[in-house]
């Protein structure tokens, strides 16, 4: 099985989740109380709409968690696909006590590979995490590389991003986002994966999916 065959089949299988997931939760939603949507109503919202607006609440929440759970997977099977010995892995905190713990999506012989799809954050206490992360990383010996796919759009979301930028930078880092980040895949590892991306999207589009 080729890198395309695996990311399509990952594909597959993230849309199946999705639709599990989804389908349950509307279930749920049946017995849900709705007796907030006279609010709804007395800002000019029908009843239909807001029970529309609830469901495509819930289903969006699913679909952006999904998405990038998928796009963050199929980045690091690019990894895999080049350098075998990639891994998943954790260290410990030397930095502090919380989390005891952190995550290094991908370990490559030196380089300690974030791999995000986005981060639309502005929540403080993410914020401190995300800067001892990337310290202790640094401190571990490793040096801290951050992937991200797709830019935030909001203003104070941007200034969060070029923030953590600028820290990478000063840490001997790297940053890699938008067009510079699926350029970075394609060249660190020789998988298009933003062409597999394409394929597959325009492959289930014409099935109908």
């Amino acid at each position: 099985m080729d890198i395309y065959e695996k990311i399509y089949s990952l594909s597959n299988t993230y849309e199946k989740r999705l639709k599990e997931r989804v389908d349950a939760r509307v279930l749920e939603m049946d017995n849900d109380d709705y007796s907030h949507h006279i609010l709804y109503q007395v800002l000019g919202v029908s009843p239909k709409e807001g029970h529309d607006i609830d469901v495509y609440q819930n289903k969006g929440r699913f679909l952006y968690k999904y998405a990038g759970s998928f796009l963050e997977e199929a980045a690091f099977m690019c990894m895999k696909e080049r350098f075998p010995d990639a891994s998943k892995t954790r260290i410990d905190n030397t930095l502090g006590s919380r989390p005891r713990k952190f995550e290094i999506d991908s370990l490559v012989e030196s380089h300690a590979f974030e791999i995000k799809w986005r981060d639309a954050t502005t929540d403080g206490d993410h914020i401190t995490k995300e800067h001892t992360r990337i310290r202790v990383i640094h401190a571990a010996g490793y040096i801290p590389v951050r992937v991200m796919f797709y830019y935030p759009n909001r203003d104070q979301a941007k200034k969060i991003q070029i923030a953590l930028e600028s820290l990478y930078r000063s840490l001997g880092g790297q940053y890699y986002y938008g067009n510079n980040a699926w350029a970075f895949i394609k060249d660190y590892t020789g998988v298009d994966l933003l062409d597999i991306i394409e394929r597959i999207a325009k492959e289930k589009t014409k099935n109908g999916v």
